[in-house]
């Protein structure tokens, strides 16, 4: 059973950074496209970032410039690290795995910015 289990979550204050991980238990993860999706209270999951298998980023409108995801094959973990957090960003933050029709999700990692 595949599973991707997120960590690095936690409760910060307005302008620290955070490092959030994912750990995969895929076989071939190096070509699946790995991404960082969010949920805030009362709203839809929305795209973060994505790192494709050759490496190549992509990154949602609000995320850019603060948000910087990356990948380490050898270790099956897809990283996002995010700076100068606001209280914006507060929400359950989601690994994704995709494979053309496989897809799969972790449970999320809260991350609760406040002062």
């Amino acid at each position: 059973q595949v599973q991707l289990v997120e960590s690095g979550g936690g409760s910060v204050q307005p302008g620290r950074s955070l490092r959030l991980s994912c750990v995969s238990s895929i076989t071939g993860f190096g070509v699946y496209t790995m991404g960082w999706y969010r949920q805030a209270p009362g709203e839809r999951r929305e795209l973060v970032a994505l790192i494709t298998r050759n490496g190549t980023t992509d990154y949602a409108e609000s995320a850019k410039g603060r948000f910087t995801i990356s990948r380490d094959n050898n270790k099956r973990t897809v990283y996002l690290e995010i700076n100068s957090l606001t209280p914006d960003d507060t929400a359950v933050y989601f690994c994704n795995a995709r494979y053309f029709t496989l897809d799969y999700w972790g449970q999320g990692t809260q991350v609760t910015v406040s002062s």
